[in-house]
């Protein structure tokens, strides 16, 4: 959870650093694109737990 909240605040000082500096953000500007992004992470998280099932079948 401190890893996530630390994450949460880094981003945030990022994003503020952006803005104030007059640049484009550097992360999807509408949610598809962070729903796109966790989708990513859920599928690598995916096949690390069904890869073991097909190499133990060979």
């Amino acid at each position: 959870m401190k890893e996530s909240l630390l994450a949460l605040a880094t981003g945030m000082v990022v994003g503020f650093l952006f803005a104030l500096f007059r640049l484009p953000i550097p992360a999807p500007p509408v949610f598809s694109g962070i729903v796109g992004i966790v989708g990513i992470y859920l599928g690598y998280r995916l096949f690390t737990w069904v890869a073991p099932i097909f190499q133990s079948s060979n």
